[in-house]
């Protein structure tokens, strides 16, 4: 079974920084792209950021400049790295994956909560 796990999240007050990280296990052939969803109480998951196997990145327009993702496939590992957070970062991150055939594996997520 392929299996996603996140970590990195906890609390932090506005202005501070975070790194999350999501190993991939399991039987992976080949990743396509990894990134990283958020989910805020009462809103929907937006993507936030992702990478290709070959290092191209995008951001949502909210995040550029504040966060960086990276990857190390070779780990079949993804980080984001989060600078200058403000309360309207608070969410439960999701790490996602996806690999040939278009298929889809997501983490179970990892709450970032930024106080003020």
């Amino acid at each position: 079974q392929v299996r996603l796990v996140e970590s990195g999240g906890g609390l932090v007050q506005a202005g501070g920084s975070r790194r999350l990280s999501c190993a991939a296990s399991g039987s992976i052939c080949s990743i396509i792209v990894m990134g990283w969803y958020r989910q805020a109480p009462g809103e929907e998951s937006e993507l936030v950021a992702d990478i290709t196997s070959g290092g191209l990145t995008n951001y949502a327009d909210s995040v550029k400049g504040q966060f960086t993702i990276s990857r190390d496939y070779a780990k079949n590992t993804v980080y984001m790295q989060m600078n200058s957070l403000k309360p309207e970062d608070t969410a439960v991150y999701y790490c996602r994956m996806i690999v040939t055939g278009r298929r889809y594996y997501w983490g179970q997520g990892t709450q970032v909560t930024v106080s003020s």
